[in-house]
């Protein structure tokens, strides 16, 4: 039966509606069944959430109970029944071609329609939620797909395949920038780890491997307590709306810290709610480090570019004449998992406290080469932020078009 409805954007010169088709008229199931290997060999698994491919190493092939695998090609489309309710589906890449599979992964020759139509056709959150309403039984593992039920589900697609070709073609293209946006990010974000490895002293070293001219002598450990003012604040009570109404006064939590560097807030309160909390003034340029908070958030730092109050979940490192604040905020990002580790308690209830934070010692140079390398790493920071918002968008792009040019 012809579904009469098209996409909001078409490629010029395409104009026939597209039709509903069963899974089954797209793609064609194959079984290349192989004796299990009695050596060590490579299998695929395939992600969730349409994440793509991952490969396992069988060491012992004696651990696998199947006496019979079967070969996977580039292109095959894959699906793990055991995990298909949560969208684990895709198309095996060249990197997967002659890897082993088990039973639980059926495989399916695309070669009634275009390879990249099919991948983002399956790809995308509607065909999960079909996938889903085959997949019977409780959570995890008790869910299986149903393999007649899937090869019987419904896609929309043209009825040319040439304008399946360009919609499959424009979208490996965008996914093809968008994986150049991300390996150039990786990679920026990899040399900032290198330079800080090399810039900053080793173990008990008082000197760097690298350091810019002019620059001599030991490095010396400063006790943070020592020379920089630690603050906390408050919150006011939640329950009482006239201290966050009229929103008068920038105030942030530990879970915006990890935007690194705030130019605004997510929250503002009322002068009111300042004048009755112990919710604290910090001064622009000041060292933010989030005491506690969930998941990761404990440990991570940022650097205030505006002034604002802040609550108990955060302590605010003003410093002194002896340590600059930049070079301050890059010591501590770079320790983050140290700092983690002398928090207070134990697993996500652990927290960091200001005495704990005026203890921390950093090991720094002169001022002047602090601030030397100080921007040195913010200007990496800020070709990151760069590559991170261009990534965004792309993505956002992406799925917009996903939207649009899909029924």
């Amino acid at each position: 039966m012809k579904n009469k409805h098209t996409p909001e954007i078409r490629f010029s010169g395409f104009t026939t509606g597209w039709e509903q088709r069963k899974l089954n008229e797209l793609v064609t199931p194959v079984v290349r069944e192989v004796p299990k290997p009695d050596r060590p060999y490579e299998r695929i698994s395939v992600r969730s959430h349409a994440k793509g491919t991952f490969h396992q190493k069988v060491d012992d092939p004696k651990t696998v109970s199947m006496d019979k695998l079967y070969v996977v090609k580039e292109n095959d489309l894959l699906v793990n029944i055991t995990f298909a309710w949560e969208h684990a589906i895709a198309v095996a890449s060249k990197k997967d071609d002659g890897l082993l599979v088990s039973h639980r992964f059926p495989t399916y020759i695309i070669d009634k329609s275009d390879i990249n139509f099919i991948r983002y056709s399956v790809s995308q959150e509607k065909f999960r939620k079909k996938m889903e309403l085959i997949s019977p039984g409780g959570a995890g593992r008790n869910r299986v797909l149903n393999k007649k039920d899937f090869v019987n589900l419904k896609i929309d697609a043209p009825t040319q395949i040439e304008e399946q070709a360009k919609i499959g073609k424009f979208f490996k293209k965008l996914d093809d920038i968008i994986d150049l946006h991300q390996h150039e990010l990786t990679t920026l974000k990899q040399a900032k780890q290198g330079f800080l490895r090399k810039m900053f002293p080793k173990g008990l070293e008082l000197v760097p491997e690298v350091r810019f001219s002019g620059f001599s002598g030991d490095w010396e450990y400063r006790k943070l307590g020592n020379h920089a003012e630690i603050l906390t604040g408050g919150t006011p009570k939640t329950q009482m709306q006239e201290y966050w109404e009229p929103k008068e006064i920038p105030w942030m939590s530990s879970g915006e810290v990890n935007k690194k560097r705030l130019s605004s807030t997510d929250n503002m309160i009322s002068k009111l709610g300042f004048e009755k909390s112990s919710a604290r003034w910090v001064k622009k340029n000041s060292v933010l480090i989030a005491l506690a908070g969930q998941g990761k958030t404990r440990g991570t730092v940022a650097i205030n570019q505006i002034p604002l109050t802040t609550n108990q979940s955060i302590a605010a490192i003003v410093p002194k004449g002896e340590l600059h604040y930049e070079f301050i905020f890059q010591s501590l990002e770079k320790r983050y998992n140290e700092l983690r580790l002398i928090s207070s308690g134990d697993g996500t209830r652990g927290g960091l406290n200001k005495q704990l934070v005026s203890d921390v010692e950093i090991i720094s140079p002169s001022i002047e080469e602090q601030i030397k390398i100080g921007n040195f790493f913010k200007q990496f920071d800020n070709m990151i932020e760069i590559h991170q918002r261009e990534l965004e968008v792309l993505k956002k792009a992406k799925e917009a078009f996903l939207q649009k040019m899909f029924v």
